[in-house]
């Protein structure tokens, strides 16, 4: 697996959406301060494969894949493998409860042709890219495990070395060990060819013992079955010719005798179908009933013309009558002008009533109107003196008066004022009795207008009435005319019923006729195929006047012809008897030829000469069958045999195989080889990165260290220093790396090394040496190299860094290339 491009957004501290362009990168520094996000990096493409992280806890390793502040997580990975190119996708999503779950889960094989640019702006989780591989986590598992190579656990061992499970393999236990080398050099192929071979062996044991069950059912598949067969077939051949070469004296024969049976067969058929011949009953009678019927059928239409004409009278009558419905129309106009006559005598008497009294009511109004003035008069002449009472007193002589302000000289007398609430009283009576009249005056006007108007409408529609009425016949007349209508009318109504039940008569005449005609017609249908069917005898000629004539006289010449035949049966019965012994004498003879060779005769005593032949050429089929299954018999039987010796031999193979592969036993020497091959390569690595002090050993499952500063000391594993331990797993991991491909048995090898652990921790001299080490791995080019590191001195020898910084909003990478 080598990564080619890894595209991250929301994923831990990466919130924002990043891209890391592997392009190029075959030797690969992630470089920045602890803390910054570098092994994030590669946490994200042991995620986007497998989707857990080795430092996380697995039981909530979704969770912590999430940045805290984001609602969606997604993670894209396209890399290569086994020189194809993928891309594995995996995006999550938090509830609205805080709960993290994987929406979306898929790998998919991109297309060799496929554009890593068309990929810009599309961010992780964009739609389908090529062929489908995966699309749930479960199918991702046995996907990705399929497409890397390796499981997990095997993943984290040899291709990304994280942090703090650097020296896994160093210290794993040997029974894990060995589980990881069975994979990555595919050694689990021997158990399934061994598996194979013992399946194989079974399928060719039970393949041998079904082909014995076969040969035990062809004990008769034999040359001298064949052989047989082949004389039987010579045998009947012979008989089919002896068969053919007699056929046509049979046939002859049988002709003859046919001749003769048709010739009786016709004989008898003539005089059965003369006999047959007879008039039919009721002939006479039918020719009688015909013409009744015709004459009834004529009366009858003469009667429904007849009711017809009269029908014809009548609505020509009441059509000259007129229309009723106008006569009708013009009698009630008549009427509402008598009407409306009388109503204007009448309105004209109301018109003059309502002006007397119109007259009566204005007369009395003015009177009111007169007494109301003198009413109002007398009310201020009593005033006047009212107020004049009241100053008398005031007065005195040689005073000013103060009405007219000049001097009294002399004292009027007393003054005697009326009554004011009398004279008030007066001018009430006198307005109400005003506005009593004055009404009254108005309402009369107003019903005089109305019967005016009234009168007016009424003589209006009079005039209209009397001016159309102008000309228009008297209501006698129309009274008169509208009786005669209903008379006629009533005519015509009988008239049609008469033509009704003329018609029904009609009917029923026109039906006995055409019954009568069908018979009649069907009586000659009758003669003319009985004479058809006795034309070629020359049948007398038929009276097509007279059908009673014509069928006696061919009844009577069918008689005859029947008597004639009846006396010629008796020679040729007797010729059709000598031709049919003479047939039965040929049919023996032929019959004789099958005896002889054990062929069965037809069925059929009387069968023809196509029988006896043909049953000639079903032996010779049969035998010809026979011979051919007695061959093809002898032929499988021999196949069968040789099949069962290559089953057997087959049978021998695969149990050698299944033995030498037994117990394990190759495997545990592979993998024995495998493990010296590996011990020897880290061995040297580890020479050079300890200046010669440390070599690697492997006894009984378990790794050694060899001190040879210190008397070649053998030192376990577990007791190294911290920087020891780092260069010794260092060592085994390259050289796992470096020998895996040469010998694996599958395609898995390991394309890329990712190492995330200790550089600080090394002296500058052995840092160097790794240095030196990693240089020399990736320099040849069939595998990527990364590590993660802050140490710059190391990044400076490394051509491509990823500079990864860390701010408020989240991570950032860099690329920088030397």
């Amino acid at each position: 697996m080598r990564p080619v491009r890894l595209d991250l957004a929301g994923f831990t501290v990466f919130r924002d959406e990043t891209t890391i362009d592997f392009a190029g990168a075959d030797f690969f520094a992630l470089l920045g301060p602890t803390g910054s996000g570098k092994s994030t990096v590669l946490d994200a493409i042991c995620f986007a494969l497998y989707g857990t992280v080795p430092r996380w806890d697995h039981l909530r390793s979704v969770e912590n894949a999430l940045s805290p502040s984001a609602s969606e997580a997604r993670v894209r990975l396209v890399f290569e493998s086994a020189g194809a190119r993928y891309v594995a996708t995996r995006v999550l999503r938090r509830s609205a409860r805080g709960k993290v779950t994987t929406t979306r889960a898929g790998l998919e094989r991109l297309p060799a042709d496929f554009d890593l640019s068309t990929l810009d702006g599309d961010g992780p989780g964009g739609g389908e890219l090529g062929e489908v591989l995966a699309g749930t986590p479960t199918e991702m598992t046995d996907a990705v495990a399929a497409t890397v190579g390796m499981p997990y656990e095997q993943f984290t061992t040899c291709v990304v070395l994280p942090q703090g499970e650097f020296a896994e393999f160093l210290h794993a236990k040997p029974a894990k060990r060995q589980e990881i080398l069975v994979n990555l050099l595919g050694l689990r192929v021997y158990q399934r060819i061994a598996e194979r071979a013992r399946q194989s062996a079974k399928e060719a044991d039970s393949d041998v013992r079904a082909i014995d069950a076969l040969l035990d059912g062809m004990t008769d598949a034999t040359e001298q079955s064949v052989a047989e067969a082949a004389g039987r077939l010579d045998q009947l051949r012979g008989l089919a010719e002896a068969v053919a070469a007699a056929v046509p004296e049979l046939t002859d024969a049988e002709r003859r005798a046919a001749e003769a049976r048709e010739a009786l067969a016709d004989l008898d058929a003539e005089g059965r179908l003369l006999a047959g011949i007879t008039a039919p009953d009721g002939v006479a009678e039918l020719a009688h009933a015909a013409g009744r019927a015709r004459t009834g059928a004529a009366a009858a239409l003469a009667a429904v013309t007849d009711a017809e004409h009269a029908e014809e009278q009548a609505a020509a009558a009441l059509d000259a009558a007129g229309d009723p419905a106008v006569l009708r129309r013009t009698l009630e106009r008549h009427r509402e002008r008598a009407a409306l006559a009388a109503e204007e005598i009448a309105l004209a008497e109301a018109v003059a009533a309502a002006e007397q009294r119109a007259g009566q009511a204005r007369t009395e109004a003015a009177a009111a109107e007169t007494a109301l003035t003198e009413a109002e008069a007398a009310l201020a002449a009593a005033r006047t003196a009212q107020t004049a009472a009241a100053l008398r007193p005031e007065l005195a002589v040689g005073h000013d008066c103060p009405v007219c302000a000049r001097e009294v000289t002399e004292l009027p007398p007393p003054i005697d004022a009326p009554h004011l609430a009398e004279a008030r009283a007066a001018v009430t009576a006198a307005r109400d009795r005003r506005d009593r009249t004055d009404r009254a005056a108005r309402e009369l006007a107003g019903t005089l207008a109305a019967a005016t108007r009234q009168r007016e409408q009424v003589a209006d529609r009079l005039a209209a009435l009397t001016a159309d009425l102008d000309g228009a016949p008297d209501p006698d007349t129309l009274t008169g005319r509208l009786a005669d209508i209903d008379r006629l009318r009533s005519a015509q109504t009988a008239a049609r019923t008469r033509v009704t039940a003329a018609r029904r008569d009609q009917q029923r005449a026109r039906a006995a006729a055409d019954d009568t005609e069908r018979r009649l017609r069907t009586g000659w249908q009758r003669y003319d195929s009985a004479r058809d069917a006795v034309s070629r005898f020359g049948p007398p000629t038929a009276d097509r006047d007279d059908l009673a004539a014509s069928w006696q006289a061919l009844a009577d010449w069918a008689a005859e012809g029947a008597a004639a035949r009846r006396a010629a049966r008796a020679d040729r019965l007797a010729g059709a008897k000598q031709a049919a012994t003479a047939a039965d004498a040929v049919r023996d003879k032929v019959g004789a030829l099958l005896d002889e060779c054990g062929v069965p005769r037809p069925a059929d005593s009387a069968a023809d000469a196509g029988a006896y032949q043909l049953a000639a050429a079903l032996a010779v089929e049969r035998a010809e069958a026979g011979h051919r299954r007695a061959a093809e018999r002898y032929e499988q039987a021999a196949g069968l045999r040789e099949r069962r010796a290559g089953h057997a031999r087959a049978n021998q193979v695969a149990k050698a195989l299944a033995t030498h592969l037994a117990a394990d036993r190759f495997q545990r020497w592979l993998l024995t080889e495998a493990m010296d091959l590996l011990v020897d390569g880290a061995s040297a690595i580890l020479r050079e990165l300890s200046a010669g002090q440390y070599e690697l050993a492997y006894e009984a499952g378990e790794f050694f260290v060899v001190d040879h500063h210190d008397a070649d000391l053998r030192r376990a594993v577990r007791t190294l220093s911290g920087g020891e331990t780092f260069q010794a797993s260092l060592a085994l991991a390259l050289a796992l790396s470096e020998q895996l491909a040469g010998l694996s048995t599958t395609t898995t090898s390991l394309e890329s090394i990712m190492l995330d652990e200790g550089f600080g921790t090394l002296d500058p001299g052995t840092l160097d040496t790794v240095a030196a080490t990693l240089e020399n791995l990736a320099a040849r080019g069939d595998r990527m190299v990364g590590i993660v590191t802050h140490v710059a001195e190391l990044a400076e020898r490394i051509p491509v860094r990823y500079l990864v910084r860390k701010d408020a909003r989240g991570a950032h990478v860099t690329r920088e290339q030397t």
